[in-house]
């Protein structure tokens, strides 16, 4: 069974290619373009990672990453956040939050491959 996996991400251009590179490496993927629209999948649906950006319309990422580490279904779920922002700040509070992983943008793709795969398989 394929693992699902969510991308939240606003920009359409790295949201598809995000998209497009996970499909490549042969996972099942749903997206988001801004915070409620992801906030409603992830309620609806099982996810085994969720790709997470900080600055989206509605609602931000780290409200939601909030959201999914105090849910007892939902907190054990892998969150990797990607950001353009690299701020100490953002970056700590994130993992404060409970993420995984955190990648700023702009990043290469087999690397961003390498960390979904190695998060995947350690969960």
């Amino acid at each position: 069974m394929k693992k699902k996996i969510l991308v939240i991400e606003d920009e359409t251009l790295m949201n598809r290619t995000i998209e497009f590179q996970l499909k490549k490496d042969g996972y099942e993927v749903d997206t988001a373009l801004d915070g409620k629209s992801g906030i409603a999948k992830i309620e609806a649906n099982h996810y085994d990672l969720i790709i997470l950006d900080i600055m989206l319309p509605y609602v931000n990422g780290l409200e939601i990453l909030a959201k999914i580490k105090q849910n007892d279904s939902r907190k054990y779920i892998p969150v990797i956040i990607i950001s353009a922002t690299g701020l100490e700040d953002t970056v700590l509070e994130g993992f404060k939050l409970g993420a995984n992983d955190f990648i700023t943008k702009p990043f290469i793709l087999p690397e961003f491959s390498i960390r979904v795969r190695r998060l995947l398989l350690s969960n």
